[in-house]
């Protein structure tokens, strides 16, 4: 086996782990490892090897593991996940899709668990995501509100995941609001919640600029009559979003010299 191949074959043992409560309960207080160590586990070879190890113990346990292969490779499919190379791809319900279509999906392949338990699951492990910045989002952010303006998220992920996610880099106090596709406005590509959002703050609909890196992003914010800015920080490609989008930047840390520019 190669060395590539166990670890993928670790991780979907982990995966599999976090989801079958009763050999998880017996994994932590066999190991003495704790939630967060579930969560951190993924980056820890160290980790991983001792919970194969754990899943051999019994072959009972390891049946219902390799149980999921042709499952999992499936679900795969229909997530439009690239085993192999290990990417998403550019067409995954993943990448702009809400939780509960994504919850949905896999529901099809892990029907002893309801829509709603793996939902709560999903949205679980999102608040503890690692999330890698590409520019000093409170300089950024505070820049920006120096100018006089007002900032806001809307995301198709769930509402509290991204105000954890904000939360944890420093920026929450900094955004006027932050809502998510269960924030009970819709989501994107429907404009609604961007319509929603420019109400909330008091802001006219084409006073506001939309950013976003994905083409569900940009047809909201064209749809809701705002200014759309494309950021290449997601999976899209330029080409993609040149067409629907006034302009296309790099990345965020862009914004402050385009928006001087709009002014000048």
């Amino acid at each position: 086996m190669t060395p590539d191949l166990a670890q993928t074959m670790a991780l979907q043992a982990l995966a599999w782990l976090i989801a079958e409560e009763d050999l998880k309960d017996v994994f932590l207080g066999a190991s003495g490892a704790s939630e967060e160590d579930l969560r951190n586990g993924v980056r820890d070879p160290v980790f991983l090897a001792s919970l194969l190890d754990f899943i051999c113990l019994d072959d009972n346990w390891v049946i219902r593991f390799c149980d999921i292969d042709d499952i999992i490779e499936d679900l795969a499919q229909a997530l439009k996940y690239d085993a192999e190379t290990k990417t998403i791809l550019p067409n995954s319900i993943v990448i702009a899709g809400t939780p509960v279509e994504i919850s949905t999906v896999i529901q099809r392949f892990k029907s002893e668990m309801s829509v709603l338990d793996i939902l709560s699951l999903i949205n679980k492990e999102a608040e503890s995501a690692p999330q890698t910045l590409v520019t000093d989002l409170k300089l950024l952010t505070k820049h920006l509100r120096s100018q006089g303006l007002k900032i806001s998220v809307m995301t198709n992920d769930a509402e509290r995941p991204a105000q954890r996610h904000l939360e944890a880099v420093g920026v929450l106090d900094l955004f006027d609001y932050v809502i998510g596709s269960d924030s009970g406005y819709g989501a994107k590509p429907d404009p609604t919640p961007l319509i929603a959002l420019a109400k909330k703050m008091d802001v006219l609909a084409c006073d506001c600029v939309m950013v976003g890196d994905s083409t569900h992003d940009l047809i909201a914010g064209r749809s809701a009559g705002m200014l759309t800015v494309g950021v290449l920080t997601g999976l899209a490609k330029c080409e993609e979003l040149t067409n629907l989008a006034d302009v296309v930047l790099p990345d965020i840390s862009h914004l402050v010299a385009w928006m001087a520019g709009q002014n000048n």
